[in-house]
């Protein structure tokens, strides 16, 4: 039986946030952000930056478009959505450090991150109940 700590240890080992891939974006850490939604949910807005793949093409695309030594952050639509999951498999599967980003791009949007769509790259306004922190200081 797994201990409390190494449980906890292993889930944020294999978990972050739209917080977190954020600020490591921002520090401009090595990481490669995938959305792995369908062609439609990606067309109607995505994190800035993202790369698309669904999560079905992941074994064959990602050797030539992501470099090994990357952490990649996958997510979908939502907590409601596990292709995030199907996709942190994929990529583990042919040795990629991954991570699934918890609450997908709803989480991020309802946080205030940038966002990008045929129009651009711009950002919605700030959920008050998931990013009070960043309403406060105008990040």
């Amino acid at each position: 039986m797994m201990d409390r700590g190494s449980y906890y240890a292993a889930k944020l080992a294999a978990e972050t946030d739209a917080s977190d891939a954020y600020a490591a974006q921002r520090r401009g850490e090595d990481i490669v952000i995938v959305d792995v939604r369908s062609d439609e949910a990606w067309a109607q807005g995505r994190v800035a930056g993202a790369v698309h793949m669904p999560y079905s093409e992941i074994a064959t695309r990602a050797p030539q478009a992501i470099t090994k030594g990357a952490t990649v952050v996958v997510y979908c639509w939502s907590p409601g959505c596990n292709a995030g999951a199907k996709g942190a498999r994929e990529f583990a599967a042919i040795g990629y450090d991954v991570k699934e980003m918890i609450g997908g791009f709803e989480y991020w949007v309802r946080e205030g991150y940038p966002v990008e769509d045929a129009d651009g790259v711009h950002r919605r306004p700030v959920d008050p109940l998931t990013g009070i922190a960043r309403i406060r200081t105008h990040v």
